[in-house]
């Protein structure tokens, strides 16, 4: 069975993405996958070669001011030296982002993410869920609480720190991390085959 190598390449400013973070990894790796978490704002020549190397790749950040953080941003601009030979081009992409409202604009920076990998000519990964949280018989704990489609999407309150992150949306970046891990299995499985009918 081919186990795909999955990197999450994220910023965490207070702590809360990184607790997103590592449900992603956490999901991704239930699900069998190699998962390496990469910090993009201390990353390393040997991370940059480990990022080369995944599979997938999925993208987080705390959304600032509406759109992914300054580190975040930083770590974007330095893909280019990618973006050039088209180095990631056919890995998959998926992403995540929290804020201290409902909305906070994360959109947004979901969208940023999506628009970054598309640059790279990935294959992105939506949440694949349908919105929680949305009838009278919903509630807050429902996977996908703020019914987001293009990613996980998180809420905490701004005087909380990581402890505070929702356990609904750390479980909503858990099954993100499954979905891309399984995704990745079977976009490798197929490449395997295709190359082995050639």
């Amino acid at each position: 069975m081919t186990t795909p190598v999955v990197s999450i390449a994220y910023h965490s400013g207070y702590g809360h993405t990184a607790v997103l973070a590592e449900a992603v990894r956490s999901g991704a790796a239930d699900a069998g996958a190699e998962v390496h978490l990469i910090n993009v704002a201390e990353i390393t020549d040997e991370q940059w070669t480990v990022l080369d190397g995944s599979d997938a790749i999925v993208f987080g950040s705390p959304t600032y001011m509406g759109t992914a953080s300054g580190p975040f941003h930083v770590f974007a601009e330095a893909t280019s030296k990618r973006w050039f030979g088209q180095e990631w081009k056919d890995k998959l992409a998926a992403g995540f982002t929290n804020s201290g409202s409902k909305s906070g604009d994360k959109l947004h920076t979901l969208q940023f993410f999506q628009i970054l990998a598309a640059q790279h000519g990935m294959h992105w990964i939506n949440l694949g869920l349908h919105p929680g949280w949305n009838s009278s018989d919903g509630s807050e704990h429902d996977l996908n609480r703020l019914g987001v489609f293009a990613g996980a999407a998180a809420q905490t309150n701004v005087d909380e720190g990581p402890d505070g992150v929702h356990k609904a949306d750390a479980a909503t970046a858990e099954h993100l991390g499954r979905r891309v891990a399984e995704a990745a299995r079977a976009f490798a499985r197929g490449r395997a085959d295709a190359t082995a009918a050639a």
